[in-house]
């Protein structure tokens, strides 16, 4: 089942890795890394995720360090809808696209 990343989640992820490499370069490159390798685990078995009805129709979350992959099956496909820190509030931000200063 082959992945995609929404441009919300490509957002998302340039984000964190620009606020993670404000300390620490190599670790933003590493962790965005990371989140990228997770992603491709979700393909392999995506109904083995928690279903997140709360934010909407199909949506499911699955836990990377601190942060939370957002996704949906979409046809034969897996949707990464958004990669949010854990303490965010999910569904304002799934309903509204992230504000510039938004801290991860």
């Amino acid at each position: 089942m082959p992945t995609f990343f929404s441009p919300l989640a490509e957002a998302d992820l340039e984000g964190i890795g620009d606020y993670i490499a404000a300390d620490n370069p190599s670790r933003a490159v590493s962790f965005i890394s990371e989140v990228r390798m997770h992603c491709e685990r979700i393909e392999r078995n995506p109904r083995a995720y928690r279903t997140r009805l709360e934010l909407g129709k199909g949506i499911r979350s699955c836990a990377h360090g601190n942060y939370l992959i957002l996704f949906t099956m979409v046809d034969a496909a897996v949707l990464i809808v958004r990669i949010l820190h854990g303490a965010r509030d999910l569904r304002r931000a799934l309903e509204d696209e992230p504000p510039e200063d938004d801290a991860y």
